[in-house]
């Protein structure tokens, strides 16, 4: 195939074009919003384990204030009745029974006020476990927010770069020959690159030296000759330095 050497420059540029939609690609794909979202994921886990948790600390104990509490009322209702009969009971045996039960009341009472009391206690504890898990939690998700907002709007440069990027790409390609920039496109997908310069037998593109088939073809063949490395698969574009 025959180009002349203006033209098989115009590769070079194209490549340049493609080297940067490639940057711009692995960039996207590799944000550093990304990565740090990522780092946040295990500390949400966390957290909303932690929360579940202490949810069902206080839950356990509300439940057991409520049968305290159920349990204190039945009490003082039995403490009420015992008192108003010791009052209007004139027998002393009535008396008697009436003080032991009325004194025996009043030790489950104290009983399980002293229990409804350290209930009360775990119960302020999960509640104020899980006051501090909520804040940790809005303080995380300011942080996603933030690391949210910060990727759309990276997202959004690195596109506006890859339509440049095309849109410039395009213009170099529209004056590039269509067998040329066929067999340029054909290297490209398979190797990865189409086309590199050759400074002092060394091919640019891979930074290796030519292999002595290569080079020797690279020296010998004429200005318009187009020439494929054989190692990198690239169109080796000339001057007078190769």
């Amino acid at each position: 195939m025959k180009a002349t050497p203006a033209v098989q420059k115009e590769l070079l540029r194209l490549q340049e074009h493609d080297n940067h939609l490639t940057r711009i690609a692995h960039s996207t794909k590799n944000l550093a919003q990304d990565k740090q979202l990522a780092e946040l994921r295990p500390q949400a886990e966390q957290l909303r384990a932690r929360l579940v948790e202490a949810t069902g600390r206080a839950e356990d104990a509300r439940a057991e204030q409520t049968r305290f509490e159920a349990d204190l009322a039945i009490v003082a209702q039995r403490l009420q009745r015992d008192n108003e009969r010791l009052r209007a009971s004139a027998s002393g045996k009535d008396i008697a029974a009436l003080e032991g039960e009325i004194e025996s009341l009043r030790r489950r009472q104290r009983t399980l006020e002293d229990a409804e009391l350290e209930v009360m206690e775990r119960l302020e504890q999960a509640e104020g476990e899980i006051a501090r898990i909520r804040a940790e939690q809005e303080q995380l998700q300011a942080s996603v927010d933030s690391l949210t907002t910060a990727r759309t709007d990276e997202v959004a440069r690195l596109e506006r770069q890859r339509d440049d990027a095309r849109a410039d790409r395009m213009v170099v390609a529209q004056g590039i020959p269509e067998d040329l920039l066929a067999v340029y496109e054909r290297q490209r997908t398979r190797y990865g690159i189409g086309a590199a310069a050759v400074r002092g037998g060394v091919n640019l593109g891979s930074n290796l030296t030519l292999a002595p088939n290569d080079l020797v073809a690279v020296r010998n063949s004429a200005p318009d000759d187009v020439i494929i490395d054989g190692e990198s698969g690239a169109i080796l574009v000339r001057d007078e330095n190769s």
